[in-house]
This record gives structure tokens, sequence and C-alpha cells, in this order.
């Protein structure tokens, strides 16, 4: 990695502790990847709207209420303060797409690494299914 690109390194435990999980799929919030992005949510937002096409639902949704509430006391130091409605939640696949909409440099090295660690995530957890399968704990 040359100086330009550590420049937008960010540690992956920040970006690992912004994955939740919800309605089974890894995911994370709109709010938090505009803070990783360094734009506003609602300029995110905005170029998601623009965009509709791009996000199906298996790629962004808007959490219920109740998901919304359930993330926000999982996590005591969440700063999500007030907001009108539920955050958009993104896939993996939503993530990715939105390096389509936003076209700075500075939010493509960040997606490449929120990618980079989303798989790291998976290999994890595909590692984790296989020891439990080998010891048997996933009986049938």
């Amino acid at each position: 990695m040359d100086k330009s690109e550590n420049a937008f390194v960010i540690p992956d435990e920040v970006i690992l502790s912004k994955i939740y999980y919800v309605r089974e799929l890894k995911m994370m919030i709109d709010s938090d990847l505009a803070e990783l992005y360094g734009v506003e949510t609602r300029r995110l937002n905005e170029q998601v709207k623009r965009n509709l096409l791009r996000f199906p639902e298996d790629f962004m949704f808007q959490l219920t209420d109740t998901e919304f509430n359930n993330l926000k006391s999982q996590i005591a130091t969440s700063s999500w303060g007030g907001r009108r409605k539920p955050p958009l939640g993104f896939t993996e696949h939503g993530v990715l797409m939105l390096s389509s909409v936003l076209n700075s440099e500075s939010a493509i090295k960040v997606n490449i690494q929120i990618m980079r660690i989303f798989t790291k995530v998976r290999q994890l957890l595909t590692n984790n299914l296989s020891v439990r399968k080998e010891i048997g704990f996933n009986r049938n």
C-alpha cells in the first residue's frame, strides 16, 4: 500500500463495529456509512434516492421501528441522535453499489476496505460453521 492509500485507511475494528445483523443479513446503516465515507447522511440518502433502480430490496431496505430500537438497545454508545424515521440498511451488495453513486476517491477506497471486511466476516462464519460440524454441534 502506498502513502495515498494509507491516508484513507480506517481501522478494521471500526468498520466491524458498524456491521449489524438484521433480518438474518449482515448490513450497515446509512449514518454509519456516511460517516465512513465522510459525507452527510442526508447526501448519501439523496444519492440513493436519485439512483433507486440500483438498490433493490435485497441491497437496501428501511429498518422498522422495532429493528431500529433493537439496534439502539444493543449498542449503548450509539450516536444516532434524533431521527424522524428509522435508517436505511444496506446489505453487502448495497454497500458495493454505493461506490457507483458516491464517486469520490475516498468513498471508493473506503468501499474497497468495507468489502474486504465483509469477506473476512463471511470467511470467519464459514470457518466457524466448519469447526462446529467437525466437533458435532450441528447434529440433524
